[in-house]
């Protein structure tokens, strides 16, 4: 399975993140997930706050249309955005 799958308009994406990062960024394509970097440490939900900001900004939405949907305390993670307006990373619409 790629790490990114259309449901419609929104965009589920599977990454694998690294908390306490010296920067937010994307990392690289691993097969079934992508990796990310955040700065935020992973203690009471400060990195999958940071995530869900950066992976807003990075697809041109507000942080509310993005949804952490598994992988809350590990560190691969599902999260959808929907209907994004930019792609930061090679993705195909359908």
């Amino acid at each position: 399975m790629p790490w990114y799958r259309w449901q419609g308009e929104d965009l589920e994406l599977t990454l694998r993140v690294q908390p306490r990062a010296s920067r937010d960024e994307f990392v690289g394509d691993l097969g079934d997930c992508y990796r990310v970097r955040v700065k935020a440490p992973p203690v009471e939900g400060k990195a999958n706050q940071a995530l869900c900001r950066f992976i807003a900004g990075a697809f041109g939405v507000p942080p509310s249309r993005v949804e952490l949907i598994a992988g809350g305390q590990a560190r691969l993670k599902r999260l959808r955005v929907r209907a994004p307006r930019r792609f930061p990373l090679s993705i195909e619409r359908p």
